[in-house]
């Protein structure tokens, strides 16, 4: 199976695939003062912002979780979605930023896009330490169902990796594609439970919210971390389905694509 050759070739090249992300670390702040502060500063400003909004001016109600304060609902949400959204937007520039190292030497080329998820996963694990110390403060209370945010986690990634694959090559073969991906995520998280719960999704669309895996994935993360239960395993389900499903076909596409890389550089 394609994928899992994909792996044993990442795996055998994984030292280069942890240079890059070291490397991908270590320049975004290089020359910055506060330096990776940002990366907790950023999603903690975003919250403040919009709690006041949501919370304050438009009352959006938390529903099921409505004993939760609303600045943690959102954070809960809000932090997987600026992984996804950073990952993509990096990842979709990924090859035409490392244009050199594709004229010069072989490696597989999925391991650019990979590391710049990589490197946002860190960003993500620096900035969740705001939501534990906001679980504490509030004594919301933790349950054994908290390690569901492990497979959650990974089907996320699945997903993720996906849509970065075939970003990665389509961005470097036409260029309106990162103009595209900022308009497309813009509209996404609208229609994604982030500054609302699911349960004001209307019942006719319901059937939408369930292949939108970035919905399901996002609704999963509040059910188990401030709801302390288990997550809804069909959406969950399916949200697999979709994301190995798209995973499968941006390889194809991407090794597909390989070959002639460089030639479009």
């Amino acid at each position: 199976m394609q994928l899992f050759k994909e792996i044993r070739l990442i795996w055998k090249y994984r030292e280069l695939l942890l240079q890059l992300t070291s490397r991908e670390i270590k320049s975004r702040y290089k020359q910055s003062v506060l330096g990776y502060f940002w990366v907790i500063f950023n999603p903690l400003a975003q919250m403040l912002v919009m709690s006041y909004a949501f919370s304050t001016i438009l009352k959006v109600p938390t529903n099921a979780t409505s004993n939760i304060p609303y600045s943690i609902f959102l954070f809960t949400a809000l932090l997987p979605w600026n992984l996804f959204s950073n990952s993509l937007s990096s990842a979709a520039s990924s090859l035409i930023s490392n244009a050199g190292l594709l004229t010069k030497i072989y490696f597989p080329r999925t391991i650019l896009p990979l590391a710049t998820i990589l490197a946002k996963i860190v960003d993500f694990a620096f900035a969740s330490t705001v939501l534990i110390a906001y679980l504490i403060w509030f004594q919301i209370p933790i349950t054994l169902n908290i390690f569901w945010i492990i497979p959650i986690f990974l089907i996320q990634q699945i997903f993720t990796l996906g849509l970065s694959l075939i970003l990665s090559v389509s961005n470097l073969l036409y260029r309106d594609i990162q103009y595209l991906l900022t308009l497309a995520l813009t509209l996404w998280i609208y229609i994604t439970p982030v500054f609302y719960p699911a349960d004001l999704i209307p019942e006719k669309a319901r059937i939408l919210f369930q292949f939108n895996p970035m919905a399901v994935i996002i609704n999963a993360y509040r059910q188990v971390i401030l709801g302390g239960g288990s997550p809804n395993f069909i959406s969950l389900g399916v949200a697999l389905l979709v994301s190995i499903t798209t995973l499968q076909f941006a390889l194809s596409y991407f090794k597909t694509s390989e070959k002639t890389l460089a030639d479009n550089v």
